[in-house]
């Protein structure tokens, strides 16, 4: 183990110092994109339907799906912190002031938006590559309203927010180290849940993809906290450790695409195009591209706030359902199961009350 974890480094140190970090970060991200992108796309992976699915008391594939996901990343990042190929600690997520009140408010604003717009953010992503052009307008919405969230017109909003209720870096947002419990905890954690999404399987449609995009889209996770951390333990120069999410991302892709001087290149430059065509290549290997666009306007309205939701949501949040909910989550950042609390929240109120059958008027009785 020690042989192959020196031979790893000295690999990605030559790498670092043939083509720098920059480039092997984006390099990383394109990979792992394509492989979250084909994974998601294969198991129809997405927290807005097993959301709606929990509500509803269904108990059925999307939910499975969500548990397989959520169970997989879990198990594979606490067991690489164990076997002491991953240190989290410097992410982020734990290592920087977080917001109670962002993630909380943040949560319910992003769970109502992928309501509206039914589908989280990656999900977005991943339809849009498949031909559904609702999802793309959605997707670019998100984007614009992020970055505004982030630094334009809507930046100061989200400052009060967040400042309303603030938590220091370090073990205060590490929900381990709260409750005063360890990794092999954590571990155990994401067997249990494993075992709910096994229980859950039971009870529909055993598809081999949702099996094995359920566990991939979790690994692929995984695999982002792994290559990034190793990239850094491999460079001289200062690397930040990150995961999958869809948030920054997207703000940053529209920077790249609009402004004279664009971001910096990095992990995030590979991994949207990545999952974009892992998405593609999936949905054409099944047949399953298709355009698709608004039934009416009352639909593009509904889609527009949604997004608008999300995107502010998610930038309060301190990422998506994927950046928060999984990757965050995963780590056991306090602030991350926050939000996802809050997106699970939020999204079971407006579904109940957006898309609950209409009540029947009573009739009259004749005399």
């Amino acid at each position: 183990m020690e042989y192959k974890r020196r031979l790893n480094h000295m690999n990605l140190t030559a790498l670092n110092e043939a083509y720098g970090e920059p480039y092997v970060l984006a390099f990383g991200g394109l990979i792992i994109g394509l492989l979250f992108g084909f994974f998601a796309q294969r198991s129809k992976f997405c927290l807005r339907a097993a959301v709606i699915e929990f509500w509803h008391q269904q108990f059925g594939e999307k939910l499975s799906v969500w548990l397989l996901t959520f169970s997989a990343a879990v198990i594979a990042i606490q067991a690489l912190i164990l076997m002491g190929d991953l240190d989290v600690s410097t992410a982020r997520q734990l290592a920087t002031r977080g917001s109670l009140s962002g993630a909380l408010i943040g949560g319910l604003l992003f769970g109502a938006g992928m309501i509206m717009t039914r589908g989280c953010a990656s999900r977005l992503l991943i339809l849009s590559a498949n031909g559904n052009l609702r999802a793309l307008l959605s997707g670019l919405i998100f984007a614009v309203t992020a970055q505004s969230a982030l630094s334009g017109a809507l930046s100061p909003l989200r400052q009060e927010i967040t400042n309303l209720w603030t938590v220091e870096g370090g073990s205060s947002r590490d929900l381990l180290a709260i409750l005063g419990l360890s990794h092999t905890t954590g571990l155990v954690t994401g067997c249990v849940w494993l075992l709910a999404a096994l229980y859950f399987t039971t009870r529909t449609t055993q598809r081999a993809w949702m099996w094995i995009g359920g566990i991939g889209t979790g690994l692929s996770v995984a695999m982002a906290w792994w290559f990034s951390y190793s990239v850094s333990k491999a460079s001289f120069e200062v690397v930040h450790i990150q995961g999958i999410t869809f948030s920054g991302p997207s703000a940053e892709w529209l920077m790249r695409v609009l402004a004279p001087n664009p971001p910096i290149i990095g992990f995030d430059f590979g991994l949207l195009p990545g999952v974009f065509l892992g998405s593609f290549f999936a949905a054409w290997l099944s047949k399953e591209l298709k355009l698709e666009g608004f039934k009416d306007g009352y639909a593009m309205r509904r889609y527009i706030v949604g997004a608008i939701f999300m995107g502010f949501g998610a930038m309060l949040a301190g990422g998506c359902a994927v950046g928060a909910g999984v990757t965050g989550g995963a780590i056991f950042a306090l602030t991350a199961w926050t939000a996802l609390m809050g997106m699970w929240l939020g999204a079971g109120l407006v579904d109940r009350w957006m898309d609950a059958p209409p009540v029947s008027a009573p009739t009259l009785m004749q005399p």
